[in-house]
């Protein structure tokens, strides 16, 4: 259960309605996930996390939008947002993502979470090869 109420297109403000509009006219669809919804609960944060997530997940890029979105599911799973884990997978695939890929990105992250708790716990020192 949300702890803000979901904002549907009838109750949002013109602030609130203006994000939505922006959101779907992005995106090219009429869906406004209940992320969004949630978040016009206060519609300063709506307008200020939509505007992070246009400039940084959908303004051209060294990242090309697969590979964004990728690493998005695997922050999201070291973070244990399952929302997010699903939103960026459905997003992934949307952009093309195989089960092959989706497949080795997993396996990427498990080992990545692994080898970190391991390199935490131990507390290995940072080789001086790799200081920056």
């Amino acid at each position: 259960m949300a702890t803000a109420p979901l904002v549907s297109d009838a109750q949002a403000s013109p602030e609130v309605r203006a994000v939505f509009d922006d959101i779907r006219a992005t995106r090219g669809s009429d869906f406004v996930n209940n992320f969004w919804r949630v978040l016009a609960a206060d519609p300063g944060t709506l307008k200020r996390t939509w505007e992070e997530v246009k400039a940084v997940m959908g303004a051209p890029g060294a990242l090309d939008p697969l590979t964004r979105e990728m690493l998005y599911i695997a922050v999201s799973t070291t973070n244990g947002c399952s929302y997010c884990v699903h939103s960026h997978t459905a997003a992934a695939r949307a952009k093309g993502m195989t089960n092959a890929q989706y497949g080795e990105l997993l396996a990427v992250v498990g080992l990545a979470a692994r080898t970190n708790q391991l390199a935490q716990a131990l507390q290995v020192p940072v080789d001086d090869a790799f200081e920056v």
